[in-house]
C-alpha cells in the first residue's frame, strides 16, 4: 500500500510515487496499489472544465512508466488514472499492470458521488465495464474506487467472480468544519463498511488513501485521513497506517485464510438467490 501526499505538480507526483513503488518491491511486495488518483491534488473540490487537461489517455504516461517499474521489479501494480477516453468522456480508472509491463485489466469507477468538495458527476462518466476481477501471478484481484467502498453490491458482484482481495484506491477526508463533531464517527464508518465487505463476502480488503491538506482557490479543502489498511476475511485489520504520514506499508496475506472462513462462516453457501429480484430495482414499496 503506497499511502501518499499528493502535490499541484503532476511529474513530481508521478515520480515520487515510482520511488515508493520501487521502496515496496525492495521489501519484498508483489501486488503494489496507489491512492485514486495520485497523479494530482484531488480537483473534484471545484468544477474547472480546464482540469480535464489532467486526464491522460491508457496507455499513457503513467502506465507506461509504471509498466517499466513493473517489468524491472518483477511485480503487479495498481495504477489509478485520471483516463481521457475521447473528447467529452473522462473516467476514473484503475489500469493493472503484470509482472511483464502488460495491461491485464482496466476498471472504470462505477459509482461516481457529487457531494459538497466532491463533485466527480462534473469530470467522470460512470464506468461501462461493470465490475470484475483480474486473474494475476499472486492472487485474483477485484479493483473498486473509493465511493464504490460504500456499496455492497458492488463487492458482492466483484466477490462472486472469483475475486480474493478487493483493492480500494481512495481520496476520502474530513471537511475542517466538521472533523470536530463528525471526524472520528466518519473515518469508523468508512473503517468498518470496508470490513464488512471482507467477512460478508470472506475476502481480503486493501484500502488505499492519500494523506494532507489540499486547498483549492476559494474552497475550505479537505484534510484527506490516510488509515489505509489491511483486513481479513474475518474482517481484522492485519495493518493499518496513520492518518497524517505517508508510509509505504507490506503487508503478508494468506490466501488459505479464504478458505478457512468460508467452511465456517458459508455466506455464500447460504445465500437466498431465489428471493433477491428486488436488488435491481431502486426502491421497493407497494404503491400502484
Amino acid at each position: 500500500m503506497i499511502q501518499m501526499a499528493c502535490s499541484v505538480n503532476s511529474e513530481d507526483n508521478l515520480l515520487r510515487a515510482v520511488g515508493k513503488v520501487e521502496e515496496a518491491a525492495d521489501h519484498g511486495a508483489q501486488v503494489i496499489c496507489l491512492p485514486e488518483l495520485f497523479r494530482s491534488q484531488y480537483f473534484c473540490q471545484q468544477e474547472d472544465a480546464a482540469l480535464f487537461d489532467l486526464a491522460e489517455s491508457i496507455p499513457g504516461s503513467s502506465t507506461e512508466t509504471f509498466s517499466n517499474v513493473a517489468k524491472t521489479y518483477h511485480v503487479v501494480i495498481l495504477v489509478p488514472v485520471f483516463e481521457r477516453r475521447t473528447a467529452g468522456i473522462y473516467h476514473n480508472s484503475i489500469a493493472v499492470i503484470n509482472e511483464q509491463g502488460e495491461i491485464v485489466g482496466l476498471y472504470r469507477k462505477m459509482h461516481i458521488p457529487d457531494d459538497p468538495a466532491y463533485y466527480e458527476k462534473f469530470y467522470f462518466t460512470p464506468g461501462d465495464r461493470g465490475f470484475q476481477t483480474i486473474k494475476t501471478t499472486h492472487a485474483i484481484v477485484g479493483p473498486l474506487i473509493c465511493w464504490d467502498q460504500w456499496y455492497p453490491e458492488a463487492a458482492r458482484m466483484t466477490a462472486l467472480q472469483g475475486a480474493e482481495v478487493l483493492f480500494y484506491p481512495t481520496a476520502i477526508g474530513w471537511h475542517p468544519k466538521e472533523k470536530a463533531d463528525e471526524g472520528q464517527t466518519q473515518r469508523d464508518a468508512w473503517i468498518t463498511i470496508q470490513r464488512s465487505h471482507a467477512i460478508a463476502n470472506g475476502v481480503f480488503v486493501v484500502a488505499v488513501n492519500r494523506v494532507g491538506d489540499e486547498t483549492p482557490a476559494g474552497g475550505d479543502g479537505l484534510e484527506f485521513w490516510g488509515s489505509s489498511f489491511v483486513c481479513d476475511p474475518f474482517g481484522v485489520v492485519q495493518a493499518q497506517a496513520s492518518v497524517d504520514q505517508e508510509e509505504i506499508m507490506v503487508v503478508d496475506i494468506d490466501l488459505q485464510r479464504i478458505e478457512e472462513v468460508r467452511r465456517n462462516w458459508p455466506f455464500l453457501r447460504d445465500r437466498r438467490i431465489d428471493a433477491y429480484d428486488g436488488l435491481t430495482k431502486r426502491f421497493l414499496d407497494d404503491r400502484k
